[in-house]
């Protein structure tokens, strides 16, 4: 697939990196640290099935108010 017919945000490929990232990261600190990493995964996945019912994520008003979206993802999440 093209870049174009696929497209989403860039808010959304952060937030995508970033619920990555943070499952990975636990999944080995739960394996080779302390099995209680792994509610980290879980409060992660929790949080990725609440924002996919209420359209509300934590993560996303973090990197909005931290600016690192940027300018036009702000305007657009506007109604």
């Amino acid at each position: 697939m093209s870049e174009s017919s696929c497209s989403i945000g860039k808010l959304e490929r952060i937030i995508r990196a970033l619920a990555g990232t943070f499952v990975t990261v636990s999944l080995a600190l739960g394996y080779w640290v302390s099995p209680w990493w792994f509610l980290f995964t879980l409060f992660v996945g929790l949080n990725l099935l609440q924002s996919a019912f209420t359209r509300w994520c934590l993560a996303e008003e973090i990197v909005k108010k931290l600016g690192i979206a940027g300018e036009s993802t702000k305007q657009k999440t506007k109604i």
